[in-house]
């Protein structure tokens, strides 16, 4: 068995899950409501503060989603409770970000400034100190996480210099550049 997927899921107090036909998953809580049509071949009961996902056999298949089901399950549980939130460092002369109302607007080097909309899912902070920091948060870690892979996208840190966009906490791999005679 999956010890993943095995593993039961707390609902703190709060939080609504319901079940739907289809395997509809909806789960409210305080921060909002996030819904998720799991696999049919997977069994989801909801008892009490409690959460469980079983599997009808042992083929690959079942295996996979299995774990995926619970996983997906427990981080809307997570994230209608305290959220998600990935943190970008912005490093190199002249990047900067700034928030505009609902925009984040990135200057990374090129000829035109780069915007982000806010919007129900996804919301952006602008920290300033010794470097820039832009913190982006939301209830949907798939969201969360896509969003931030996008800004860092748009200028990824480069080895040479390690200018660029990075996570918070990111290694970036050093190259030595061109040594003159």
């Amino acid at each position: 068995m999956s010890r993943i997927g095995r593993k039961l899921i707390t609902v703190p107090a709060g939080v609504d899950v319901t079940i739907g036909e289809n395997n509809l998953v909806t789960v409210k809580g305080p921060k909002g409501t996030l819904c998720q049509k799991v696999s049919p071949k997977m069994t989801v009961k909801h008892e009490g503060a409690t959460i469980e996902v079983s599997r009808p056999d042992d083929e690959n298949e079942s295996r996979a989603l299995h774990g995926l089901t619970r996983t997906l399950i427990a981080n809307m549980v997570e994230g209608v409770t305290n959220g998600y939130s990935k943190t970008l460092e912005i490093i190199g002369v002249g990047y900067k970000a700034q928030k505009n109302g609902k925009t984040l607007v990135l200057s990374l080097g090129h000829s035109h400034t780069i915007e982000f909309v806010d919007n129900d899912q996804v919301t952006f902070d602008v920290v300033v100190d010794k470097t820039t920091k832009v913190i982006v948060k939301g209830i949907d870690k798939q969201v969360v996480g896509q969003v931030a892979a996008q800004i860092r996208e748009k200028r990824p840190p480069e080895p040479y210099k390690g200018k660029g966009v990075r996570y918070d906490g990111e290694f970036v791999r050093r190259k030595a550049g061109k040594t003159g005679k």
